[in-house]
């Protein structure tokens, strides 16, 4: 049932895969891990390793990832007002408080339309001239479908080039990363189409903070199924890639890999890896939710030290890296879980299992 290699000494993380295989029968998964900038795991069932899939809001860690980037290079500034980047953004925050979630703009009044979600520099316009749904600065509530463009279009104000164009250009093309923010046309083939959850769960109000952030009733695998987006790639749920991509992302992010030093200084991981969102999210109802924009992953799995960043998606999908241990670990599914994303529940024994490796 389980295909791929463990090195030695990670073979319980095989073991732990295969329980996962067998409790959810006709599961299509993928597992990488990296240990100190060398995969040690590279798992898959159901489906290839190399096969692109879905993985929605795991392009936000490559958003912030390059953000970093560019706070480390001094292009921005964490605790400089957004208007200085972008005049016509209607909020006052800093863009501190714009990467943790509390702009309070989780959507527009009316909704966004597909071709909307599809495209990062229509959703920045749309958000302009929105009124936030709570006093900005004063809470934090998940940003589901806009913090790329929002982020994004202070990025491309500062710097001339859009998040997509600098992931690629700094990220994903030198290290030859299968994760994608605009997936090119000729890898097509590759891409398997997402599956709907077998079991449904009912929308949200519409009319809810959830709703608004979710864009209820946006049907999500339509979405992501659907061409233009992953042509696209909008940053915040249009991403596509595989588990080996994710990991080492996020290897390269703490680990010299391919004899290229870490992509984060030290410093700089100290100050991303900050605990930024105490209490309770107003859209996901999750306590303490974020670091400085990265999801914080030891709320989640507790023994991962409380420095490990990182992101999930939509149909279950977990990455992170913990800087302390030199992990970076990416777990990736086809099909939707009933109840959605926050990283599929058997990521809990997953993780342990590599922890125990």
């Amino acid at each position: 049932m389980i295909e791929g290699t463990a090195a030695p000494g990670f073979g319980q993380v095989r073991d732990a895969f295969e329980i996962v295989a067998v409790r959810e029968p006709g599961l299509e998964a993928q597992l990488a891990v990296y240990k100190d900038g060398r995969q040690v795991v590279d798992l898959w069932t159901g489906l290839s390793g190399d096969s692109l899939l879905a993985l929605f809001s795991s392009g936000k860690g490559a958003v912030h990832l390059v953000v970093a980037m560019l706070v480390q290079d001094a292009v921005l500034e964490l605790d400089r007002r957004v208007g200085d980047y972008w005049p016509e953004l209607g909020v006052d925050i800093t863009l501190r408080e714009l990467l943790t979630h509390r702009a309070g703009l989780i959507g527009v009044d009316g909704g966004f339309t597909s071709e909307e979600l599809a495209d990062d520099r229509l959703l920045a316009e749309r958000l302009a001239d929105q009124a936030p749904y709570w006093k900005p600065g004063t809470a934090y509530g998940y940003h589901a479908f806009v913090l790329g463009a929002l982020v994004g279009e202070v990025v491309r104000r500062a710097t001339g080039q859009s998040i997509q164009e600098l992931y690629r250009e700094r990220v994903r093309e030198p290290y030859g990363l299968d994760f994608f923010l605009g997936l090119p046309l000729e890898l097509e083939s590759r891409y398997l189409p997402v599956l709907p959850a077998i079991e449904q769960q009912p929308l949200p109000d519409p009319h809810s903070l959830t709703g608004i952030a979710f864009n209820t009733p946006t049907d999500l695998v339509e979405l992501a199924n659907t061409r233009a987006v992953r042509a696209l790639g909008p940053s915040s749920a249009g991403s596509v890639g595989n588990a080996r991509g994710l990991a080492r992302m996020y290897a390269a992010a703490i680990s010299e890999v391919d004899d290229r030093p870490p992509l984060l200084r030290p410093e700089t991981l100290g100050e991303f890896t900050k605990p930024h969102s105490a209490g309770v999210d107003l859209v996901t109802g999750e306590q303490d939710h974020f670091l400085l924009g990265f999801e914080a992953q030891a709320v989640r799995y507790p023994r991962l030290g409380r420095d490990s960043f990182g992101h999930s998606g939509a149909v279950g999908a977990q990455a992170f890296a913990d800087p302390r241990r030199g992990i970076a670990y990416s777990y990736t599914r086809r099909r939707f879980l009933a109840g959605g994303g926050g990283g599929a529940p058997e990521n809990v024994d997953l993780v342990a299992a590599v922890l125990d490796a």
